[in-house]
């Protein structure tokens, strides 16, 4: 996540003072969020670590560890059965590599759309930041296949350059023609679902996600958009999006640490954007309440 949350907070309005939005049925979803786990979710994780770890030690845009993590995630998606493309963006004088990923089965102008960034600063792993929300994604797509029973398509994207300004988001949705921007019913972003002081916020259209979590037993915090995500190219475009993050560097308040646990006063993630964000900065019970939360969304959304 390219920014803290300190404009985030100015449009927090907690989850307890509104009505309680419902989870959508549906059969797939529940078959779903049944098989995809957040030890599923760690053991992606942990691949990821090792490849960044083996490349340099980050997955800043640029480095060869970006560029390691774009070929492993593009692996894992063939082999689960997704039709897989590397749409490039500019940055500076240079092309780098998006990896964009679609099931063949679903309407194609009903598309069903999440994304996670895929690079880290340069400082560290960036395995909460973002390496969380990307093998969120990827146990989904593992657990979903290529061909899900879905009425819309799911696309599945990871980008590039989310940490400079989101470049590679903001490419992929300038390349867009305008019925391909109409065919996207909505973009979800996932941005850090593993917080080791977890908190739990919702953006925008996410209110079936907001329903799931609070049956988890995590109720969130409802947040505005500020641009602080890859959403931002998608909601400046008009597209209708979503987003989730577990909390970086703003402190927990007395009233969420009552609510979802941790310690208040201190930062959501204490290792936000340094050498400490690694595979011990991951809170597993967050992890697998969101990658529950996103999969059973992605499938109600998917076939309602």
């Amino acid at each position: 996540m390219r920014t803290t949350l300190v404009a985030l907070f100015a449009g927090l309005t907690l989850a307890c003072t509104t009505a309680a939005p419902t989870v959508a049925p549906s059969p797939y979803a529940d078959t779903l969020v049944a098989t995809a786990s957040g030890d599923g979710t760690f053991a992606q994780l942990s691949e990821l670590d090792r490849v960044t770890r083996a490349n340099g030690g980050n997955r800043a845009t640029g480095e060869p560890g970006y560029d390691a993590a774009v070929d492993h995630v593009v692996a894992v998606l063939q082999k689960a059965g997704w039709r897989v493309t590397t749409p490039e963006f500019t940055l500076g004088d240079r092309r780098y590599r998006n990896v964009v990923a679609q099931s063949a089965t679903g309407a194609p102008d009903r598309v069903v759309m999440a994304g996670a960034h895929l690079d880290s600063v340069p400082e560290g792993p960036g395995i909460n930041d973002n390496g969380s929300g990307v093998a969120t994604l990827l146990e989904i797509a593992t657990r979903m296949g290529g061909s899900p029973p879905v009425a819309g398509a799911v696309r599945l994207a990871f980008w590039g350059a989310e940490e400079i300004d989101f470049e590679g988001s903001q490419g992929y949705v300038d390349a867009l023609a305008p019925a391909e921007r109409e065919a996207i019913d909505l973009y979800l972003n996932v941005d850090m679902t593993a917080s080791p002081n977890p908190g739990y916020f919702v953006q925008g259209r996410g209110d079936d996600l907001a329903a799931r979590l609070t049956a988890l037993g995590a109720v969130p915090d409802r947040l505005d958009f500020d641009g602080t995500s890859d959403y931002a190219p998608f909601v400046d475009a008009g597209i209708p999006s979503a987003g989730l993050l577990a909390g970086d560097a703003e402190e927990k308040s007395a009233d969420q640490a009552e609510r979802w646990g941790g310690t208040a006063g201190e930062v959501f993630d204490r290792c936000y954007h340094t050498a400490c964000d690694d595979l011990d900065n991951i809170d597993r019970t967050a992890l697998d309440r969101f990658t529950d939360a996103v999969a059973g969304s992605l499938a109600a959304l998917s076939t309602g």
